[in-house]
């Protein structure tokens, strides 16, 4: 894959600081992922006296660490700081995974997130550092993919996307999921395995379908001239945090945001009803997805949505459910080759390409039997 790196960290944590305004500050430190804790919970401790000047003289002992998670891409840290009052602080570091940069764009995350975090979304950014970031500490649960189909939470996620999705990010309002798409495609299509048996695997792929089903898909979703959106796209149940006491939910990571489609969004949520297990018989049904189509398009009074509305948001969604399983296959070759994560990528590729086989047939001709009606005029 030569140097195919969709970024610099340490280019990208001097920029942030830079264009952050001096409130954000930056270091150039890396912290190696692969350590125990142990042994990274010292050099964080230096990192972020590093970073933030009030805490550069507090003694070693009042740094305590702990693991949040280890998700696919990111390690997440707790950080608690008990200052010189006596008073707690407790911050997130998020560690990107090693080698992430080549499927992730981190100048587009850190330019997206001020905003996002200035308009109530996920964690106000602290610092940044080369290969991660420090952010305020949410204290709630994280979801898991059951909970996404109880109707309020439900209700609440489509009413918070809606919010989201009106958010301006000062950048080209270029949709970037096929170009991403495309990107990832390219990449995928020129991986060299040294193992026999992934090797074998990655042999039985066809790219030249791969990439005829990209440019069928891509060409039949732009006919529904579909509302283009600053998007999570990434909105999976570990994405989600709600403080039940409060009853408020969160919206975080934000490093596959971007200029996109409202369905393909909506439709990436959808699919991960399926959760890690990918049992796609858990898609919500047509009677859930209108359940959230209206308090997605009129979050203030869902009632009075039309029928016709959520007919078009439903053709919509259900043709860019096709694009989530290409973008997130091809996004799992790259990471076959790339990631130290002890996951079957290269079988995840054939789980998501398999389901987007299966539901093609169904989806095209939803979006051919809908389009003479919304052609008229």
């Amino acid at each position: 894959m030569g140097g195919h790196k969709i970024w610099n960290p340490m280019e990208v944590a001097e920029e942030a600081g830079e264009k952050h305004s001096s409130d954000i500050p930056s270091s150039s430190l890396t912290l190696d992922t692969s350590l125990p804790l142990p042994h990274l919970k010292p050099r964080l401790i230096n990192l972020c006296k590093n970073l933030f000047d009030k805490w550069s003289q507090l003694d070693d002992s009042r740094f305590s660490v702990e693991t949040v998670s280890g998700g696919i891409t990111n390690l997440l840290l707790k950080l608690t700081i008990r200052e010189d009052d006596g008073d707690d602080v407790f911050l997130t570091v998020r560690l990107y995974g090693p080698n992430t940069e080549y499927v992730i764009d981190r100048k587009r995350e850190l330019q997206a997130i001020g905003y996002l975090s200035a308009a109530g979304f996920g964690a106000e950014l602290l610092g940044v550092f080369g290969n991660g970031m420090v952010q305020t500490f949410i204290n709630a649960r994280t979801l898991s993919p059951s909970d996404m189909k109880d109707p309020k939470l439900a209700a609440e996620i489509a009413r918070q996307l809606s919010k989201f999705h009106q958010v301006e990010i000062p950048c080209s309002r270029e949709p970037q999921l096929w170009s991403d798409i495309f990107k990832f495609l390219e990449k995928a299509s020129v991986l060299q395995f040294e193992e026999d048996e992934k090797r074998k695997k990655y042999e039985m792929i066809s790219f030249d379908e791969v990439s005829e089903a990209v440019t069928q898909l891509k060409d039949l979703t732009d006919l529904l001239k579909a509302p283009v959106v600053f998007a999570h796209n990434d909105l999976l149940s570990g994405n989600l945090m709600v403080n039940d006491d409060e009853e408020k939910l969160y919206f975080i990571d934000f490093e596959y945001g971007s200029y996109s489609y409202r369905g393909y969004d909506i439709a990436n949520h959808f699919n991960e009803y399926a959760g890690f297990d990918c049992d796609y018989s858990l898609y919500p049904d047509t009677e859930a997805q209108y359940h959230f189509f209206k308090h997605y398009l009129h979050p203030d009074r869902p009632e009075e949505v039309s029928e016709e509305d959520q007919k078009a948001l439903y053709v919509e969604t259900n043709s860019y459910k096709l694009a989530s399983h290409l973008y997130w296959a091809l996004w799992a070759l790259i990471q076959a080759k790339m990631s130290q994560i002890d996951f079957d990528y290269l079988e995840y590729f054939f789980l998501r390409y398999k389901e987007y086989n299966k539901q093609k047939e169904e989806s095209f001709s939803l979006v051919r039997s809908f389009l003479p009606e919304s052609g008229k005029g």
